[in-house]
């Protein structure tokens, strides 16, 4: 019997690894079972489009047999426990897989940081579902109010999710002449936190120019069904925000299912300590993208980014093949080719490799971001869906 390789998860860093591991192995060196929640992988880094206009959803979403080879096998089902011992993943629906070597690639969940009713109340974006419940919801609330009552909006957290979820909110509002009011709120002093001010300075404003309110500087306390709480504390009264629709994009941290795996895991978040090569503190079991703490050298990590995944799926996937035929693995280093983020259909660009303008927006701006997601899309499935895609990217 060949050497059994489990990946399990269908973001970039699974969808990646399988491509990159079928490239790799060798006839009968392995087989390969992959396991996922969805039968599709989703283009994360676009899933905001949803919230504008769900019939994105084609676009963003690519089927795992346009992906995979007819060779692999393919489980549908959320992981709930990985026994080490036994080398045998379980599923939701007590689907058991057994494997020889396994890469856990199942992502993260939103960080709620223990901060009252929030996780209650608050949508996430997550996922493709989450972004047509936001839609929903704004949508419904849009249909009740009135210029002198608006919907009140409140996206929590000024990252690159926040920035892009308020981007679309603005853009559904403009196309539908909605009444509907934005508040970004960031609990440090600036909009995407711990970059260089000349992207910080452009993404600013062209928030300020799709008339979203910046609220930075106070973090939210706490969270109830009508309003969320700013500030506060040392004998200071919060300062109350209602809202109709909060959306909370504020950090991230491991699944919940592998909190009783047996791997070391950093404590807080709970993601997965990994070696530059992907290994773990088991042999057996590799770890990538979020899921992950990738060592990047002394007290570094591999930033979780959509663009850190595709680069490292590709090392990972080959990895497996290696660790498959007891061939010497290879080391991974992230190298950052830049940063493009979308406001709605506006963008900013910023250190793109190879570019001579540090940070710059309009038509290029906005083409690098959809020319992106395209060659992303053509590389995990075919030229011409990549093409397809372009025009909603």
């Amino acid at each position: 019997m060949s050497t059994q390789v489990v990946v399990v998860g269908s973001g970039y860093a699974g969808a990646g690894a399988v491509k990159a591991f079928e490239d790799e192995v060798g006839e009968g060196e392995a087989e390969l079972t992959w396991v996922s929640e969805h039968d599709y992988h989703l283009v994360l880094h676009e899933v905001h489009r949803a919230i504008r206009n769900p019939a994105v959803e084609d676009k963003i979403t690519i089927p795992v047999d346009e992906i995979k080879s007819p060779e692999s096998d393919f489980v549908q089902g959320r992981v709930v426990d990985v026994d080490t011992d036994e080398r045998v993943v379980e599923t939701d629906d007590g689907t058991t897989v057994d494997y020889d070597y396994l890469l856990l690639g199942v992502g993260s969940t939103t960080a709620f940081f223990g901060i009252e009713g929030l996780e209650e109340n608050a949508h996430q974006l997550k996922g493709l579902d989450d972004a047509k419940a936001i839609h929903e919801e704004v949508r419904e609330a849009a249909a009740e109010a009135t210029r002198s009552d608006p919907v009140e909006v409140i996206v929590g957290g000024a990252g690159l999710s926040g920035i892009q979820t308020a981007g679309e909110i603005a853009e559904y509002r403009d196309k539908h002449r909605a009444p509907i009011e934005i508040k970004l709120v960031e609990g440090l002093d600036e909009v995407f936190p711990g970059n260089d001010p000349q992207i910080q300075g452009a993404l600013r404003q062209r928030l300020e120019d799709a008339d979203i309110e910046i609220l930075t500087g106070d973090f939210i306390s706490k969270a109830d069904e009508d309003a969320v709480y700013l500030g506060g504390g040392d004998e200071e009264e919060p300062e109350e925000l209602a809202y109709d629709v909060l959306i909370w994009t504020g950090g991230i941290t491991g699944q919940p299912e592998l909190e009783n795996v047996e791997i070391e895991k950093d404590e807080r978040s709970n993601r997965v300590h990994a070696g530059s090569d992907f290994a773990t503190s088991d042999d057996r079991v590799f770890a990538i993208g979020d899921t992950a703490l990738v060592e990047q050298g002394e007290d570094d990590v591999a930033p979780p980014t959509a663009q850190a995944a595709w680069q490292a799926a590709e090392v990972a996937g080959a990895n497996l093949a290696r660790a498959a035929r007891g061939a010497p693995l290879r080391s991974w280093t992230h190298e950052d080719k830049g940063t493009v983020i979308s406001v709605g259909e506006e963008a900013v660009a910023h250190d793109v490799m190879g570019m001579p303008i540090k940070t710059f927006g309009g038509t290029p701006a906005k083409l690098l971001k959809k020319a992106i997601a395209t060659r992303w899309i053509a590389k995990v499935s075919s030229a011409s869906r990549g093409v397809g895609a372009f025009g909603d990217m």
